[in-house]
């Protein structure tokens, strides 16, 4: 018999304190993502997801009693392309542009560290064509401050 698979969304919440500020920082994994053989829609429950949280802050911001707000709501999608292949799947292509009106999307090379430098750079390339081409907006990184030393200034931009 057959098990369908299924994309199971999980929560990791980390509490994380740097040089004083406190930060919750809650991961949402989605492991069976893209491993079925039908992978029609498979998106869907990471989107309603994604909405779902967007709406339960909505209600507590509309409430009454806002003192105790939990922001649960997804603020950032970094999303693991597989470095095997020749660019983007149908699969990758459909999932980002079903998001990419709801969430930041950060595109991410998968196992870059298995390909050359040359490799790596002709499968971003590639990437960076198709997302283009397709119409999907991705994160972009903010210009840093022109106050900033020229070391960080290089380093934002290698970052880019």
């Amino acid at each position: 018999e057959r098990i369908m698979q299924t994309v199971e969304i999980t929560k990791h919440v980390v509490d994380i304190e740097e040089k004083g500020v406190k930060l919750r920082l809650t991961i949402v994994d989605t492991p069976g993502f893209g491993d079925a053989v039908n992978n029609t829609e498979c998106w869907k429950p990471v989107a309603d997801y994604i909405d779902q949280q967007f709406e339960q802050y909505f209600r507590d911001e509309s409430g009454l009693n806002r003192k105790n707000i939990q922001d649960n709501r997804v603020h950032c999608c970094i999303y693991f392309i597989s470095p095997f292949g020749h660019g983007l799947r149908p699969l990758d292509v459909e999932f980002m542009r079903a998001l990419h009106q709801r969430v930041n999307i950060v595109p991410v090379l998968a196992k870059a560290d298995t390909l050359t430098p040359t490799e790596v750079e002709r499968m971003k390339n590639k990437i960076r064509e198709e997302i283009d081409h397709y119409g999907i907006r991705i994160y972009q990184f903010p210009e840093c401050d022109s106050d900033e030393d020229e070391e960080f200034k290089l380093q934002d931009q290698a970052l880019k």
